[in-house]
């Protein structure tokens, strides 16, 4: 039964991966495996999770009160604007935005970068995917 449940709630996860390029594909598979490495009950990427990740609020980098949300907004669809500097964010949502989750490398330092400034560390594996699994998903 474990198995079963296993598989399917893989099989969804790249399902839900589907609309990205092979290489990000390749990363969402690896963010998988370095997840199952790190916690034994691991089983897939959560848009839930992805969704609380991205939304609560924490006291960041600079002393603030702040959330992903406070600089590129509840609508992913939509620009944002960087808090501290007032530089405008291009929609992070690859629905309004193909550009987004293009790059693996452009992905990997701006997942480093956010956590940082939002969680004052870098986020796991599975954090990781949970956020990309939430914003590949979010309509």
């Amino acid at each position: 039964m474990r198995k079963i449940l296993f598989t399917l709630l893989t099989s969804v996860t790249l399902v839900m991966a589907y609309e990205l390029n092979r290489p990000m594909q390749n990363y969402m598979e690896t963010l998988e495996s370095e997840a199952k490495s790190q916690n034994s009950a691991f089983s897939g990427f959560s848009y839930k999770r992805g969704e609380e990740i991205f939304t609560s609020k924490h006291i960041g980098k600079k002393g603030k009160l702040i959330s992903c949300t406070s600089c590129h907004t509840t609508d992913l669809t939509r620009k944002g604007e960087n808090i501290s500097t007032g530089k405008v964010i291009e929609p992070l949502s690859p629905l309004a935005n193909p550009k987004r989750f293009s790059k693996v490398k452009e992905v990997k330092k701006w997942l480093r970068r956010n956590f940082r400034d939002v969680y004052k560390r870098e986020g796991t594996a599975q954090e990781k995917g949970d956020v990309i699994t939430y914003i590949i998903n979010k309509k």
